[in-house]
């Protein structure tokens, strides 16, 4: 199994990368793990928000492009389908029987994301109705992808 995180903007404070960073190695004896991040467009040097986030989707559409046709694409939204973390796993896990085994989770900027990434999207997930900085999205994802094996696997989860 294979997940990519495409995520707008760079991590720059050290507990966010150090806390990605635990987690990408949580994850490493279940599915090779990667982060790609794209470029934060500030929309006031871009023109404003709709072109900052047409820029940003072009990037977002080209690296979910560089993954190959068979990726499956959830787009991480706030009003997209809530799953429990058991829920999630049982979700991995039925893709997989189908053949899924390449995953993409997209994390857009601060602005939302463009028509064209929702396009790419095959689903959309939320973690709730609460709205999260980008840099806890990150973390949140990682650690629900390893809770998810974890569940899958019928393992303890470390605490």
């Amino acid at each position: 199994m294979r997940f990519t995180v495409v995520a707008v903007g760079k991590l720059k404070e050290r507990f966010w990368k150090d806390a990605c960073e635990e987690y990408l190695k949580r994850l490493q004896p279940y599915a090779r793990t990667t982060v790609r991040e794209v470029a934060d467009i500030d929309p006031a040097k871009a023109g404003g928000v709709a072109t900052a986030r047409v820029k940003e989707g072009a990037a977002i559409c080209g690296t979910l492009d560089s993954l190959g046709s068979s990726t499956h694409v959830m787009l991480l939204d706030i009003g997209g389908r809530e799953r429990s973390s058991e829920e999630l796993s049982r979700r991995l896990d039925e893709l997989a029987l189908r053949g899924s085994s390449d995953f993409a989770f997209v994390i857009g900027g601060s602005d939302g994301v463009s028509e064209e990434v929702r396009r790419h999207a095959v689903e959309t997930l939320s973690f709730g109705p609460i709205t999260l900085p980008h840099n806890l999205a990150r973390v949140v994802l990682l650690e629900q992808l390893y809770r998810a094996q974890k569940i899958s696997r019928g393992e303890p989860y470390h605490k």
